[in-house]
């Protein structure tokens, strides 16, 4: 099947090289380089740099051409991109919404990280693990005018489990990504797809993450405590204060604990129990000081030497 991508975040990055192996990839359309890091340095997309770093994707197939438009539906673009004889796009993170257009007529599938219609937006994985669902999962979705509210093609569903981060979360759906689209485009050749339309009363939103989520509230249970500092692990993260310094937490555990003490109050300092809402406390395993590496809890306490009974502050309850 020929084929034109559509992507530029790194989590479509497994399903193009499947794409690609499996398929011909007449066209990558991603973003343009941007200036990224403190030399503000011109930096293309992980889709740009994974076609760069793999040309050819296999046999004497030639490396497919890679468009990088600031505007995917200006007249020039649209034209380009159309006059490829693709018998399917796929998009995935792209991060422009295609016009009608620039779709018309065209076979479209989109690779959405959340079981819609739960979770439509820009950070499904970090409200999944915030909102503490037991599960989530890909789907593969046709393009529509509403974000994410196209028809459903295909899906595929895994465990949330307690220990994961979002980013964690994000790799593994990452790597579930190839073989359901890999599924949908057999099932599309072969004129066996099953389009149906997402239960408008079942929809969630998901929306785009600020540094101004980066919080955390001790008087909230463990629990709470744990879905929100996974959910917005690496980015934006959970800040707190310890001796007036930030920190941030990386990875956290919910416990039974039957001491009860102020919020934020660090039980025992040996093992990084932190107080909640009762009866339960949050156990720090990694964190970040400022200006350093993550690390875990004993490589810190035996740098910082914390006190049972000393404070991580986190967000005053309002």
């Amino acid at each position: 099947m020929r084929v034109v991508y559509f992507g530029s975040g790194a989590f479509g990055v497994p399903t193009l090289r499947a794409v690609r192996k499996h398929h011909e990839v007449l066209a990558v359309v991603t973003q343009p380089d941007r200036a990224a890091g403190r030399g503000k340095k011109l930096t293309p997309t992980p889709i740009a740099e994974e076609v760069d770093r793999q040309p050819l994707a296999s046999g004497d197939r030639p490396s497919p051409d890679v468009l990088k438009p600031e505007d995917v539906n200006e007249g020039s673009v649209v034209e380009r991109v159309r006059a490829f004889d693709a018998d399917a796009w796929v998009v995935i993170a792209f991060g422009q919404k295609l016009g009608r257009e620039l779709l018309a007529d065209r076979f479209a599938l989109n690779l959405h990280a959340s079981l819609l219609p739960r979770w439509r937006g820009a950070a499904p994985i970090n409200h999944a693990i915030l909102a503490g669902d037991a599960h989530t999962g890909n789907s593969v979705i046709t393009l529509a005018d509403r974000m994410d509210a196209g028809l459903i093609l295909g899906q595929s569903e895994r465990a949330i489990e307690p220990h994961l981060t979002a980013g964690e979360l994000h790799d593994l759906l990452s790597a579930d990504g190839p073989e359901l689209v890999l599924r949908v485009l057999d099932e599309h050749a072969q004129h066996r797809l099953k389009p149906r339309e997402q239960d408008a009363a079942l929809v969630t939103k998901a929306p785009k993450l600020s540094k101004a989520d980066a919080w955390i509230d001790f008087t909230e249970t463990a629990e709470a405590c744990r879905r929100r500092v996974h959910g917005l692990s690496p980015w934006p993260g959970v800040l707190v204060a310890f001796r007036g310094e930030p920190v941030k937490l990386g990875r956290v555990q919910a416990l039974e604990h039957s001491e009860h003490a102020e919020a934020g109050t660090i039980l025992d300092a040996k093992l990084g129990l932190v107080a909640c809402r009762g009866p339960a406390a949050l156990r720090v395993l990694e964190l970040q000081p400022a200006g350093k590496r993550m690390m875990d809890w004993s490589a810190f306490a035996n740098g910082a030497k914390p006190r049972s009974g000393e404070r991580l502050a986190g967000r005053e309850p309002e």
